[in-house]
């Protein structure tokens, strides 16, 4: 059978258009060009949150009021107790794991007591770093309670001496703190803050002259309570 070159022609013709038209209702799949879903990316402007914590509190130092005079039976002494302002800086290791380390300075009247009631000894101020490590629990909301313990140094400055008692020397030394509070934050940086620590402090002290006639000699326990309240920031 010969195919002249007209019919050649439209036997390819129909060949190809019988072929798109196949190809047409098959769906081409490569060419559905729909963009992927892309998952949202967290707001820029909320930064993670620094380690950094500081806060400022009014602090009231409260004594015990025990010591002795060495070679006097019955002897005691007492401290007065003051407010004081107070910074403390804290570093988060983790949400949970914080260190904290107090700054503040007060003084203390020093008095006799026992069967020296009402004897005046002399003023000293108190420099009282005390660095503690701290645990924060943070499933509680806005509500942040915490612990900690650490190590207290104290140091004595600007002492001075009353009546007949001369050359006052209150020896600086370390002592052992015990802590809990809570913060609660009014949003991501602010917050109030409420803490009580206690300081485990007993020292020497001396003096050169005295009522008892000559130098005099003794141990003074302050164990203070700082109870403290005020402002918090986190950084």
């Amino acid at each position: 059978m010969t195919i002249n070159g007209g019919g050649r022609l439209r036997w390819v013709a129909g060949i190809g258009a019988a072929f798109f038209s196949f190809g047409a209702g098959i769906p081409v799949y490569g060419a559905d060009l729909t963009p992927a879903q892309v998952a949202p990316v967290a707001d820029e402007t909320i930064a993670a949150q620094s380690p950094w914590q500081i806060r400022v509190r009014a602090l009231g130092v409260i004594t015990n009021d025990s010591g002795s005079v060495n070679g006097v039976p019955g002897s005691d002494l007492s401290y007065s107790d003051t407010v004081i302002p107070e910074l403390d800086i804290s570093y988060f290791f983790t949400d949970n794991i914080a260190a904290e380390l107090v700054l503040g300075t007060t003084y203390a009247k020093i008095d006799g007591a026992g069967v020296l009631g009402g004897t005046p000894v002399g003023k000293t101020w108190l420099l009282p770093p005390t660095l503690t490590l701290q645990y924060h629990f943070t499933d509680l909301g806005a509500f942040k309670p915490y612990v900690g313990a650490g190590v207290n140094y104290s140091l004595f400055y600007s002492q001075s001496e009353k009546g007949d008692f001369k050359n006052l020397d209150v020896k600086n030394d370390f002592g052992w703190a015990l802590q809990a509070g809570f913060d609660y934050m009014i949003d991501q940086h602010w917050g109030v803050n409420f803490d009580v620590k206690k300081i485990f402090l007993e020292t020497k002290w001396s003096v050169d002259d005295s009522p008892l006639g000559g130098p005099a000699s003794g141990k003074a326990k302050i164990d203070p309570w700082l109870i403290g309240a005020g402002v918090t920031y986190r950084f």
